[in-house]
């Protein structure tokens, strides 16, 4: 089967755009931001690195609280999800009103960031703390966040042999529709010219 994004996929014979299952999965960024009105906690399936050095990520959506704090401070925290935080990673993609705390509405244990003055989940796995580089406009009312991670936390339970280890992390990630997944096996696959 074949259908143009413009047309929609009703005209291709599906019930349901497969535009998300198809890039999938996508690791979420439970981005954190701080702003005039308050702090901000909101998961993004819109999200990944963009370079290793200097080291850079970036996340995607509309103008949310997360796109408005960050425009105002420049400042933005990527919090890993593990699978033990899957239910207040959910509460927290609510759509609420300007100014509500996520972090007091999804019961998630808030600290402060080093670099930044910005929030981070406690007991995220890993949390990258973030400078804006780029916000660029994308076409639908949407929004790109550039950042480069300037610190980087990691709790001792997840590192082994030096290694932030996924298997004890078992991050979580999006798939498409309402459908999500989580590492739980990771494998180790050498280059041939290692």
């Amino acid at each position: 089967m074949f259908y143009e994004p413009k047309v929609g996929p009703r005209n291709g014979g599906l019930p349901h755009n497969p535009f998300k299952a198809i890039v999938a999965p996508r690791p979420i960024g439970w981005i954190s931001t701080r702003g005039g009105l308050g702090d901000n906690l909101a998961p993004y399936s819109f999200f990944n690195a963009v370079n290793d050095a200097p080291m850079q990520v970036m996340f995607a959506g509309g103008m949310k609280d997360s796109i408005s704090n960050l425009r105002e401070t420049g400042a933005f925290a990527v919090n890993v999800v593990a699978e033990s935080m899957i239910a207040e990673m959910n509460a927290s993609s609510e759509s609420v009103a300007r100014g509500v705390d996520e972090f007091a509405r999804a019961g998630v244990e808030k600290a402060e960031c080093v670099a930044i003055d910005c929030p981070r989940v406690a007991m995220a796995p890993a949390v990258l703390e973030c400078r804006l580089v780029h916000l660029l406009e994308l076409a639908g009312e949407n929004w790109m966040a550039v950042g480069e991670v300037v610190g980087v936390h990691i709790r001792e339970e997840y590192l082994r042999a030096g290694r932030f280890d996924l298997g004890l992390v078992r991050p979580v990630a999006r798939l498409g529709y309402m459908d999500y997944a989580v590492v739980r096996e990771p494998f180790e696959l050498r280059r041939p010219d290692e």
